[in-house]
């Protein structure tokens, strides 16, 4: 954006909860459910004399998300209806909250959070069966979170970054599987500019977006769009209203007017209950049952782990930063490259103290690296202690120059092309030497030994 505009983006983002159940009904909340309509009854369809019953377990993970984002959570609490029609409600209201969510306050990534509340889902509307369009209920009813940050991201990126951060907590609490591409989650930005940063321009909200990458894309597309429009004096045409984003054409197009509070008609839906959290759920036992956050395992690892890439990747991936605290060893920055580098998920099976030893092994260069990887192999496939692998199969490394001496004439009696280059002024060929040298003693030999061994049987 030009330093002469300013702009403002505040998300609204959904994700479905993971409950065995819906929000108001005892339908299965399954969403790789492929037969259509199945999961429903007359409660989620809304046939007349049903009445819902709220899912506790629903409302215990909105509160968890709550309490990881230091957030205040409510004490009374009720349920509002939202009043509207189209094909994927089948009521002709959702079921929602509106002046008294379960969550206020709170921050994620250093952005505020201005609320959290919990509704029910809409079916699912099918546009791909010609000139007609029909809905799959099963997704109705299914206990949806919606959070709405305050207006104070500025960048596409920023909030891309934001929506990503949210769905690695939901991971990480258990509350959500908040898969983009199964519209688990759903991200929904505010999006406005102004010439003047003491106020805020018209905003327009962009739907249907169903990844991190079109939510970037789609923010600076609208930017783009609404700077054009001020630098061409029209910033007028800039009209609070929905927009869709078109995939193929990547660029965002018009749907319909910006509704407001007032247009849905809400008011607390008198089937349901108010309710007093504080009589339903032990708030301190739940903080203290969370698991650690990712924050928090980011500042516990930089305080071991040097290289902040190895620590995020800890942070995205539990079973990697599973097997990583599970390992001990004296050289926990080697450990860590090699769970990425090298280990598999079938060394998560085997003695993590074996695997600890090993580690040690190369970090006290009783074994070199290459030999390293050998004996991981072995431990994935049969387990074992490292050492004895090592003996075994030949793998400590070998220190004695005269021993290795003789390997080094052997190799340049041999390799008379690799040495021919390297006398004729390509130094870089000691390397290949060195890589033959490993695989002829089985990558048991000290590579600095090698390479220095190399030189001088060389230079003679």
């Amino acid at each position: 954006m030009s330093k002469n505009y300013y702009p403002t983006i505040g998300l609204e983002i959904h994700a479905e909860l993971n409950t065995a159940s819906k929000m108001f009904c005892g339908c299965k909340n399954d969403p790789d459910e492929e037969r259509q309509n199945t999961n429903i009854c007359p409660i989620c369809m809304g046939h007349p004399g049903t009445l819902p019953v709220p899912n506790k377990k629903a409302i215990e993970n909105v509160i968890k998300v709550g309490l990881a984002l230091g957030s205040d959570i409510a004490n009374f609490t009720e349920f509002d209806r939202k009043n509207y029609f189209y094909p994927d409600i089948p009521k002709g209201y959702q079921i929602s909250q509106y002046k008294y969510p379960i969550v206020t306050g709170g921050q994620l990534n250093g952005f505020a959070i201005t609320r959290i509340h919990l509704e029910e889902d809409t079916g699912l509307s099918k546009h791909d069966r010609g000139d007609f369009t029909l809905v799959d209920y099963n997704r109705a009813g299914v206990p949806l979170m919606e959070m709405v940050t305050e207006p104070v991201i500025h960048s596409a990126k920023e909030a891309g970054d934001f929506a990503r951060e949210l769905q690695l907590l939901l991971r990480t609490l258990g509350v959500s599987e908040a898969n983009m591409e199964k519209g688990e989650m759903r991200v929904e930005p505010n999006i406005s500019i102004s010439d003047n940063p003491k106020k805020f321009g018209t905003k327009v909200e962009v739907k249907n977006l169903n990844s991190f990458k079109s939510v970037e894309k789609a923010i600076e597309y609208e930017l783009a769009r609404m700077q054009a429009l001020y630098e061409a004096g029209r910033q007028d045409e800039i009209v609070q209203e929905t927009r869709g984003w078109d995939e193929n054409k990547q660029t965002t197009f018009s749907q319909r007017s910006k509704e407001n509070a007032n247009d849905y008609r809400y008011f607390p839906d008198p089937d349901i209950p108010k309710f007093m959290l504080s009589e339903m759920f032990n708030l301190e036992e739940l903080k203290t049952g969370l698991p650690e956050l990712p924050l928090e395992t980011r500042e516990r690892l930089k305080k071991i782990i040097k290289n902040s890439e190895l620590v995020e990747i800890f942070v995205q991936d539990s079973s990697r930063k599973k097997l990583f605290d599970q390992t001990p060893t004296n050289y926990p920055e080697l450990a860590a490259n090699y769970i990425v580098s090298s280990v598999t998920d079938g060394l998560g099976a085997t003695n993590t103290a074996d695997f600890g030893r090993l580690i040690d092994m190369i970090g006290d260069n009783k074994v070199t690296s290459t030999a390293g990887k050998t004996i991981i192999a072995i431990q994935i496939a049969e387990g074992g202690d490292p050492e004895i692998i090592a003996k075994e199969k030949g793998l400590l490394q070998q220190n004695d120059e005269e021993s290795l001496r003789v390997v080094v004439q052997k190799i340049i009696g041999e390799q008379e092309s690799l040495v021919a280059q390297y006398k004729g002024g390509k130094e870089s060929i000691l390397q290949a030497l060195v890589g033959v040298m490993m695989k002829e003693t089985k990558g048991s030999a000290n590579p600095q030994i090698a390479l220095k061994l190399f030189k001088e049987e060389l230079s003679k």
